[in-house]
C-alpha cells in the first residue's frame, strides 16, 4: 500500500453504510480503500482486456483436432 494521506469529504452516508456492509468491513475508511481497490483493479481489466482486443485467434480447428481420439461422447 502507498502513503496515506488525511482528507476531508462530504459522502453520502447511506451509500457508505452500503459499502461497509458489501466490503465485509468495520470503518469508514476500510470501505473506502475496499472500494478504491476495487475501482483501480477493473480498470486495469479493462486496460488489459482493450489491449488484447482484436488480437484474435488464426487457424483451424478441425486440422487440430484430426486424428485425436476424444473418446466416446455419452
Amino acid at each position: 500500500m502507498g502513503a496515506s494521506m488525511r482528507t476531508n469529504i462530504d459522502i453520502d452516508e447511506q451509500l457508505l453504510e452500503e459499502a461497509k456492509k458489501i466490503a465485509g468491513v468495520s470503518t469508514k475508511k476500510a470501505a473506502i480503500e475496499a472500494a478504491l481497490e476495487k475501482f483501480v483493479r477493473l480498470h486495469r481489466q479493462r486496460e488489459a482486456l482493450d489491449a488484447l482486443w482484436g488480437i484474435g485467434w488464426e487457424g483451424n480447428l478441425d486440422e487440430m483436432r484430426e486424428g485425436r481420439d476424444f473418446g466416446e461422447i455419452k
